[in-house]
């Protein structure tokens, strides 16, 4: 556990920070979980942003008091885990572990229409900014979060990038130590959850279900001989998805870090 957990936390952390400052006029995530043989897990992704977003790295002791930031009728919580996380204007939670080994990231998915909040309503809110990070606090594996999660006793409430006209619209990706994955989004103000460890890659646009289904067709055509090579979010979901099975598996992670 020790090694997953020293290993997911490295890259994930390293791999938002290196593209934070190699990536500034990109507009385009992509997250991937590597897993080799002795439990060796390893989740990545990239953070390629136009504008700089003054990422922080925060640690999270467990027993914190958090609020969902809406209001009144924020939903409130104590933290049952501690975390590390990059932050995003010091504001929001792009990316963590806490100390079970669950890892979140959050990516840009335009397609994403949000539930509506009433603020007078019976279902608490919690902003966008939180969603990671609530998750963080909550869950010590994928199967717990996603079981809760389906529940939707809260609802998600976003708001426009700070000092932009940019709404903020995300998907939600998480990993644990035992290389399960899910990813939440929210499609036509419904919640639709994908739930399973053979989903390792996510990227951008299109919704999830596009994505396999893009990818289902690219797994008739080897990667030895093509892989589509554009910029766009589906071709990059395909190579990831190629390459994070194509490369070797193994057990030291600093070889499979690399």
């Amino acid at each position: 556990m020790k090694k997953t957990f020293l290993s997911k936390l490295t890259l994930t952390l390293f791999s938002t920070n290196l593209f934070f400052l190699l990536s500034p006029q990109l507009d385009a995530c992509t997250r991937v979980v590597y897993k080799g043989p002795e439990n060796t897990v390893i989740t990545a992704r990239s953070m390629d942003w136009k504008d700089e977003i003054d990422a922080n790295i925060w640690v999270f002791p467990r027993g914190i008091d958090r609020s969902g930031n809406v209001g009144n009728a924020s939903e409130k919580w104590t933290s049952k885990y501690g975390s590390v996380i990059a932050s995003a204007w010091d504001i929001a939670t792009t990316d963590g572990m806490n100390e079970k080994g669950l890892v979140a990231n959050v990516l840009w998915l335009v397609e994403s229409q949000y539930p509506q909040f009433n603020p007078k309503g019976t279902k608490p809110g919690v902003t966008i900014a939180a969603w990671a990070q609530y998750v963080l606090d909550n869950y010590a594996t994928v199967k717990e979060a996603v079981d809760d999660l389906r529940k939707e006793k809260f609802v998600i409430v976003s708001d426009y990038i700070p000092g932009t006209q940019k709404f903020t619209t995300l998907h939600l990706s998480i990993s644990d130590a035992n290389g399960d994955n899910a990813i939440f989004e929210y499609v036509n103000g419904k919640l639709k959850i994908h739930h399973d460890p053979s989903y390792t890659v996510m990227t951008n646009s299109p919704v999830f279900d596009e994505q396999l289904a893009i990818n289902q067709y690219w797994k008739g055509i080897p990667g030895t001989i093509m892989l589509p090579g554009t910029n766009r979010a589906a071709d990059r979901y395909v190579r990831a998805s190629y390459y994070i099975n194509a490369i070797p598996q193994t057990a030291d992670t600093r070889t499979s870090t690399a």
